[in-house]
């Protein structure tokens, strides 16, 4: 498990954990953290629209579930030991109200906000798809894939050694492209506005206890450094 991954945030209570999505060794991370942390609530980088849909895979007698990757992995692991599951990410109320004073801050032109509003359609209209799938399979046994997993180079049945060499060499991949090439602004001013969201509601979850976060290893910088804030 590489800890390289891991920001442990005493003074806020939070433990944040960086996953490559669907990566197996991410799966375990996440899963393992969870339970070595045992905290009070476990914050998932998803829409709390989507949420209960892993949730739902959660609930699957297999370690780590069939589906949902390392988010119902630690759904599934905070379930073990009785925290609570939220998720912290957009589209909510907050985060649009943010997007927009974002987006007048920076004085971003019609083009700029005709782009921002067509990605933010597109990730609510997944949520809410998402959210009916959780509906059809609480009252159903169907389990409904709704997104495809992301396909790596080993899986779990792979040595853990050469999980975590891929997932490195993954990870580096990322972040050398996005040092190299500045993200489009409208990308730029929706992902720094999430990240403002997931630290904002982190913080609002310190009264309840001890948190772990599960999100992208491409936002674990960006939203530790608003928590240090």
């Amino acid at each position: 498990m590489n800890d390289e991954y891991v920001r442990r945030l005493p003074h806020v209570g939070v433990t944040l954990v960086g996953v490559v999505h669907d990566h197996p060794a991410s799966v375990h991370r996440a899963r393992e953290v969870v339970r070595e942390r045992d905290p009070a609530v476990v914050a998932l980088e998803s829409p709390p629209l989507a949420t209960p849909l892993y949730e739902t895979y959660a609930r699957e007698s297999r370690t780590p579930p069939s589906f949902g990757g390392e988010m119902s992995a630690a759904a599934q692991a905070a379930h073990e030991c009785d925290a609570e599951v939220v998720g912290i990410d957009a589209p909510t109320g907050s985060f649009f109200v943010r997007l927009a004073r974002n987006c007048w801050r920076d004085g971003a032109s019609l083009g700029t906000l005709r782009k921002v509003a067509s990605g933010v359609t597109s990730v609510t209209c997944h949520a809410l798809v998402c959210r009916v799938a959780a509906a059809v399979a609480d009252r159903t046994s169907l389990r409904v894939e709704v997104d495809h997993p992301v396909e790596h180079d080993c899986d779990v049945t792979d040595p853990p050694a050469m999980q975590a060499r891929d997932e490195v060499s993954q990870a580096r991949r990322s972040q050398s492209l996005l040092r190299a090439f500045d993200p489009p602004r409208p990308v730029r001013l929706r992902d720094e506005t999430r990240e403002e969201c997931m630290a904002a509601n982190l913080n609002s979850l310190r009264r309840r206890g001890e948190t772990v976060a599960v999100v992208g290893l491409d936002h674990l910088d960006g939203i530790a450094e608003q928590l240090d804030e």
